[in-house]
C-alpha cells in the first residue's frame, strides 16, 4: 500500500505597514482610515508616556512591581480597534493597557492595581472585561468559558484573550485551546510573542519554529503577524472576528513583537538579553513605524508631535493624581465584592469585625476539644 499524506499545513505571515513605514495598499484595503490611524497613534503615545511615569513610580516608592508595555503597543491598539465595544469581550494578561483603556478600563484603575489596591480590579458597570491576570496562563480559560456562555446565550460578539509565549507551554493553554477548538466558541487567542518569556528565549522554551503552528493540533485557524503593524494586527483581528460571530469557532494570531524594556520593574534584562539585538528591535519600534507613515501620508507634523507631548503629559499626570488620591478604603469592603449575595455568616463579621461564627460554635473543625491524656 502506498504512504498516503492525510495532512499538511503551512503558515503565512501578514505585515502591511514596514519598518520604514511603507503601506502595501492593497493589503491594506478595508482595514484602518486614516483617522483611525491618528487615534491609535496618539493612543500608543499617551500609553508610552503612561509607561515611562509609571516606571518612575515604582522607582519612587510610590507603586509597586510594574510591567511595561513598551514596544508592544500596536498588538493592543490594532486588536483592541478591531473589536467592539460593548458588545465583545477583553480577557487581558498584563501588557495590554491600551487595549484595556479603548474598551473602557479607567487608567487610573490599572494603576491602582499595581499599587496594590484591589479596587482597581473593580470593572466598571457595562464595560466587558475581566481584571488582568497575572497568573500565566489561567485566564485563557475563562476566555474559552465566557464565549461557551455567549454561544449557548445565542449572544453576538466574540472574545479575545492575550497572552505571551511563554503562557503556550502552560498546561492551561491547551486546555483552553482545545476547549474552544472542539466547543466551536467564538475565542481569539492573541499571543504577544515578545520572544522572552522572562529570561527564557523562545528558542529555548519550543522546538516550534512559530507558536501559531500549536493551533494545528485544534484544527484551529492560525496566523502570524508583525506585532509592530498595527494595519496587520487589525486586519487579522477583524478576519478572526467575523469567523467568530459567523458561527466559524475560534481562532489564533501569534504577534510577532519585542518587550523594549525589562520583564517587569523586579528584572534586569540586560544581565540576559545581547544589547544589539534590541537596538535592532528598536528600530522595529511601532510607534516610530506609524509616525514615519502618517508624515509620509501628510497626516502629522512636528507641531502635532509637541501637541500630542503636551497633551500627553498633562493626561498622564491627571491619571496619577487620580490613582493616588483615592481615598482609603473602608475596612467593610473587603466584604462587598465577593459574593452576590452575602453569606449571612459573612455578613455578621463585617457588620461586628469579629469573627463570630467561629467563636459562637467551638464544633467546628479545628476548634472541638482535644481529648485530655491520661
Amino acid at each position: 500500500m502506498p504512504i498516503e499524506t492525510i495532512y499538511e499545513a503551512k503558515i503565512e505571515y501578514l505585515q502591511i505597514l514596514d519598518e520604514t513605514g511603507k503601506l502595501d495598499k492593497k493589503l491594506a484595503k478595508d482595514t484602518l482610515s486614516d483617522e483611525q490611524v491618528v487615534e491609535a497613534y496618539e493612543q500608543m503615545w499617551i500609553c508610552r508616556q503612561l509607561d515611562e511615569i509609571a516606571f518612575k513610580l515604582q522607582r519612587s516608592g510610590r507603586m509597586g512591581t510594574y510591567p511595561q508595555n513598551k514596544g508592544q503597543e500596536a498588538n493592543a491598539a490594532g486588536s483592541a480597534m478591531a473589536m467592539v465595544k460593548g458588545t465583545d469581550w477583553v480577557i487581558p494578561c498584563y501588557r495590554e493597557n491600551l487595549a484595556m483603556h479603548l474598551h473602557g478600563m479607567p487608567y487610573h484603575q490599572i494603576l491602582m492595581h499595581w499599587m496594590g489596591d484591589e479596587r482597581g480590579n473593580m470593572i466598571p458597570e457595562g464595560v466587558k472585561m475581566t481584571p488582568l491576570s497575572v497568573p500565566i496562563g489561567t485566564h485563557m480559560l475563562h476566555a474559552a468559558g465566557i464565549a461557551w456562555a455567549m454561544k449557548l446565550r445565542k449572544e453576538q460578539g466574540a472574545v479575545i484573550t492575550y497572552f505571551g509565549d511563554g503562557a503556550t507551554s502552560e498546561g492551561d493553554f491547551h486546555g483552553a485551546m482545545n476547549f474552544a477548538s472542539v466547543l466551536k466558541v467564538p475565542t481569539i487567542f492573541y499571543c504577544q510573542n515578545n520572544q522572552w518569556a522572562i529570561s527564557v528565549p523562545f528558542e529555548q522554551q519550543m522546538a516550534s519554529k512559530t507558536v501559531a503552528q500549536k493551533a494545528f493540533a485544534y484544527g484551529m485557524p492560525t496566523i502570524r503577524v508583525d506585532g509592530n503593524d498595527i494595519f496587520a494586527v487589525y486586519k487579522a483581528v477583524s478576519d478572526a472576528r467575523k469567523r467568530a460571530i459567523n458561527g466559524d469557532g475560534p481562532s489564533f494570531i501569534e504577534g510577532l513583537t519585542y518587550r523594549l524594556g525589562d520583564h517587569t520593574t523586579a528584572d534586569d534584562a540586560r544581565r540576559y538579553r545581547d544589547a544589539a539585538e534590541v537596538e535592532a528591535w528598536m528600530e522595529k519600534d511601532p510607534l516610530i513605524r506609524t509616525r514615519k507613515y502618517l508624515v509620509d501620508q501628510n497626516l502629522w507634523d512636528d507641531e502635532k508631535q509637541a501637541s500630542l507631548g503636551e497633551r500627553a503629559e498633562k493626561i498622564v499626570s491627571e491619571i496619577v493624581k487620580a490613582a493616588e488620591g483615592v481615598p482609603d478604603p473602608d475596612k467593610t469592603e473587603f466584604f462587598d465584592h465577593m459574593f452576590a449575595e452575602i453569606p449571612a455568616d459573612l455578613r455578621e463579621q463585617r457588620d461586628t469585625m469579629r469573627t463570630s461564627s467561629l467563636g459562637i460554635n467551638p464544633d467546628q473543625v479545628g476548634l472541638k476539644a482535644q481529648p485530655q491524656r491520661a
